[in-house]
């Protein structure tokens, strides 16, 4: 299992598409950050709330761009066939291929932690940043990551097609990062407005996102995680049947 996260870490980061990924994630992030209209300078105050504001939205698109290749490469190449003959079973062949999705996606977010140094050296008076909200907003958006990336590995796993893949990865996760929310905010479905809100990811992104670590909110990312993890095994499975 170590052996095969070493070789998808490497795999990736051998490949143009890799650097591609944690660039364009860095860029967009730091032009919001420092640059664009309404940034830290511009608010005049210590707060990292415009990368935590776009950060998911990045990663709507690049988590998935990260996970296509990772089933989708092998049923292509007819190497799936070959992997599931070695001596290890669908579902740590999933954990490995899942654990090093996160690992690049940490990878990529591990940098902007000198967008925290610096805001609070820069602060006045120095390091006057709230810490507990950065440090819950980092988490959640490290939960966030996590459930895009269990969810892009579900959608690599359905078809051969990277693009595909990638494209059913973005709807799936916009489905649940934000549009349950939209769906509720419509006030047409009654009682089952609070539920659906509920299964949006982002109500409970922006609950870690106040620096309050709430133990129903990490059960909820375990949850969808464990339930994608779940289903892409049935799917792999399903190629034995």
């Amino acid at each position: 299992m170590r052996a095969l996260i070493v070789k998808e870490v490497r795999g990736f980061l051998g490949s143009l598409i890799g650097h591609i990924v944690i660039v364009v994630f860095l860029l967009i992030t730091g032009l919001f950050l420092w640059v664009f209209p309404d940034n830290i300078l511009d608010l005049g105050y210590a707060d990292l709330g415009p990368l935590f504001f776009i950060a998911p939205w990045v990663f709507l698109f690049l988590v998935p761009a990260i996970t296509m290749r990772s089933f989708s490469e092998e049923r292509r190449t007819g190497t799936i066939e070959l992997l599931l003959t070695k001596p290890i079973t669908e579902l740590r062949l999933v954990l490995a291929k899942y654990v090093a999705a996160v690992l690049l996606v940490a990878l990529a977010l591990l940098p902007t932690l000198v967008y925290y140094w610096s805001v609070g050296d820069l602060a006045e008076p120095k390091w006057n940043i709230d810490t507990g909200g950065t440090w819950g907003s980092y988490i959640g958006l490290f939960f966030l990551a996590a459930c895009f990336a269990a969810i892009g590995l579900f959608a690599s796993a359905l078809t051969e097609s990277q693009i595909v893949a990638f494209l059913i990865a973005v709807v799936l996760c916009f489905t649940l990062f934000i549009g349950l929310q939209l769906v509720a905010d419509f006030n047409v479905l009654g009682a089952l407005e609070g539920p659906i809100k509920g299964v949006s990811i982002q109500q409970h992104y922006e609950s870690m996102s106040r620096g309050v670590i709430d133990g129903r909110d990490v059960l909820y990312f375990l949850g969808v995680i464990g339930i994608f993890l779940l289903l892409t095994r049935a799917v792999i499975q399903s190629r034995t049947w």
